[in-house]
């Protein structure tokens, strides 16, 4: 097998078990055994301990001494202090995601907002519903042309993720994020970075809030 392969393997990997975590497959405290993640998946070891170490990295895996990696768990004051951190740096990858994009992105955005509004007249789906709202979150990061920023988001919004899926199992949390986008993607296009600075700030605000209510209920 040549590096790319090795590289592309361990890619396929990682996106594997990120995915399996955030939908709840493997919940926070579950054992990432290599050996046995390999053989679930047949592929080498290899490629399973560097996919394992990569979401050590991110956060969303801790490893203990004597006990091996596990899905990590974040209590109520590490949630907030994410969530603190998110604020400000999506509403500073807003910002400059405003002066970087293009119409062709804008309609990509509004495309993504209008199939999160269509699919609220359809049963909630935790797994689905969180990923349309990482993927949203992702493009505009991208856009922003910060590789520093981009990189600290992803790991924070990792983190996140263990803990926001409740959020997404009702009503008001999904159609309140809609919303949110909605205004974000508005002051996108019409050109003003301050106020989508504070659309995305406010947006990451608002799902604290419902997530620490969610924890206390």
């Amino acid at each position: 097998m040549t590096t790319t392969e090795r590289e592309l393997l361990t890619e396929s990997v990682h996106a594997i078990l990120r995915e399996q975590i955030f939908s709840g497959e493997l919940p926070p405290g579950t054992g990432l055994s290599v050996p046995a993640l390999a053989a679930k998946l047949n592929v080498s070891r290899t490629p399973v301990r560097e996919a394992v170490q990569q979401l050590i990295y991110e956060g969303i895996a801790v490893h203990t001494r004597n006990a091996g990696a596990k899905v990590g768990s974040l209590d109520a004051n590490t949630i907030r202090s994410v969530f603190e951190v998110r604020e400000v740096l999506d509403g500073l990858a807003a910002h400059r995601a405003t002066m970087n994009i293009t119409n062709d992105v804008i309609e990509e955005l509004r495309l993504m907002v209008a199939e999160q509004r269509e699919l609220l007249d359809e049963p909630a789906d935790a797994r689905r519903d969180s990923l349309l709202d990482l993927r949203f979150h992702t493009r505009i990061r991208d856009v922003a042309r910060n590789r520093p920023l981009s990189d600290a988001l992803l790991r924070l919004d990792s983190q996140a993720h263990l803990y926001r899926s409740d959020i997404w199992s009702g009503e008001t949390g999904r159609r309140l994020a809609v919303a949110e986008h909605q205004r974000i993607v508005d002051a996108i296009e019409t050109g003003d970075a301050e106020a989508a600075r504070i659309a995305a700030s406010a947006h990451v605000a608002g799902l604290l809030v419902r997530i620490t209510r969610a924890l206390t209920a």
